[in-house]
């Protein structure tokens, strides 16, 4: 049983809340859990969501849906981090879904556009407020902010791969942790035994390396058994390329979203002909824009290639399967990294030289979302941008002249209406930017 009050139905209603509201990327996403689970409700205190947030940030995978996996398994074992892991994804699920059908079906629709052109505007500002508080709460001494400029930097100036910035924070956590214990360490926010968890570790975080094999070869199975069975019933179909090509792109995404889509829009592109650098462009813009993480891009990249390639199949069900497929082989694995190493990594939050690493491994990664705020921002803001170099910088500008000032304005209008909730801010935007797109603006 759980060693708190929140019981799973109470739990599974926030989980289904948090989902829905899950727009903005990791910043935002991960800026909504904290919200939830550590100012509102007080589940769990402050340093234990950082622990948990700078192990799922050494993952491959979605971060956030890692999170939400990670901290549903810390209140209910693994039935609580399927539930809150497995809500985290439905509603861009059957979002991205419905969105594939209207996308083949009707092409763009004005109204529809506008609606995403809003939300887009809100979803900026969203991402500018987690900035923001996610500094406040990491970045307490000079140390840490350094560490946070230097992850920025690193990123957005000199293209330095998201793996080598993660371990180089980490290393440089513990070796600075143990010269200068003091200066290095994240001083407290809050009190844990203030929180319903408190600081003990749950009886089913407690586990051998028995369990952790048992549990991991299960889920091992359950990811692997679609992709061996379509290698071996369909070889050299579409259903089997999808099932290999993105088990293989769960393996190695580390860094998110963007960090991976270059890779897959150049295989699905130019390598398979799933579909054209414009469409894929539009599946960035409907991930961007509903409930989920940015990586179910990749489920109407499955969709366009079951779609245009359906087999004996009618279109639309064969769109609708590789849809599904896709998303599987995708998230299955965020689902068996959390199981099997998170309860290895709680028993590991009081050893000072890997909690020393961790934290400045907090403040990389407020570089890390700032990197993805400015990409996303411009994107927002400007129609035209372009990547110029100069020696060993390369920098993404906007072209001045495609500034959407209507973008500019409601992404301000959202940054003010947020203090009523993300609720009140993304539908205003969405429903300004439908009546922009008629004209009655």
């Amino acid at each position: 049983m759980p060693e708190h009050t929140v019981s799973l139905a109470a739990s599974t209603k926030v989980w289904a809340r948090i989902a829905l509201l899950s727009f903005g990327g990791p910043a935002g996403q991960i800026a909504l859990m904290h919200r939830e689970v550590v100012e509102e409700r007080h589940w769990i205190s402050e340093q234990r969501f950082l622990h948990a947030l700078n192990y799922c940030m050494l993952l491959p995978g979605p971060e956030a849906q890692q999170l939400a996996t990670y901290i549903g398994w810390l209140m209910h074992g693994i039935k609580g981090g399927l539930i809150a892991g497995g809500l985290f994804i439905l509603p861009g699920l059957l979002a991205i879904l419905g969105l594939s059908w209207v996308y083949v079906l009707l092409g763009h629709l004005p109204m529809i556009d506008g609606v995403f052109f809003g939300l887009k505007a809100a979803v900026l500002a969203l991402v500018l407020q987690a900035m923001l508080r996610l500094s406040k709460r990491a970045l307490k001494t000079g140390f840490l902010r350094i560490i946070a400029v230097a992850a920025f930097l690193a990123l957005s100036l000199l293209q330095v791969p998201f793996p080598v910035v993660v371990v180089s924070a980490l290393v440089i956590g513990i070796l600075y942790g143990r010269i200068r214990p003091q200066a290095s360490a994240q001083p407290a926010t809050q009190d844990s035994r203030a929180t319903l968890l408190g600081d003990t570790l749950p009886a089913h975080t407690q586990v051998s390396g028995q369990w952790a094999l048992r549990v991991g070869g299960v889920f091992l199975l359950l990811w692997l058994t679609p992709v061996i069975g379509l290698t071996l019933l369909l070889p050299d179909s579409t259903y089997q390329h999808i099932a290999v090509f993105f088990s293989k792109m769960a393996v190695v995404s580390f860094g998110g979203a963007y960090a991976v889509l270059t890779y897959v829009a150049q295989q699905a592109v130019d390598t398979f002909g799933w579909l054209s650098t414009p469409e894929m462009v539009d599946g960035l813009g409907l991930a961007e824009t509903t409930p989920g993480p940015l990586i179910m891009v990749v489920q109407f990249v499955g969709f366009l290639a079951g779609y245009r390639d359906p087999g004996p199949l009618p279109p639309l069900v064969a769109g609708s399967i590789t849809a599904l497929l896709t998303t599987w082989v995708t998230f299955a694995p965020c689902f068996l990294w959390i199981f099997v190493g998170a309860p290895f990594v709680e028993t590991l939050r009081r050893n000072q030289a890997l909690s020393a690493g961790l934290t400045t491994l907090t403040a990389a990664v407020v570089g890390v979302i700032g990197t993805l705020a400015l990409w996303f921002g411009l994107h927002v803001l400007f129609t035209e941008t372009a990547l110029r170099s100069f020696g060993p910088l390369h920098v993404l500008l906007p072209d001045i002249t495609s500034l959407q000032p209507s973008a500019a304005v409601l992404a301000m209008l959202a940054f003010l209406l947020l203090r009523r909730g993300p609720v009140t801010a993304l539908s205003v935007c969405a429903v300004s930017g439908a009546l922009l797109s008629l004209g009655l603006f």
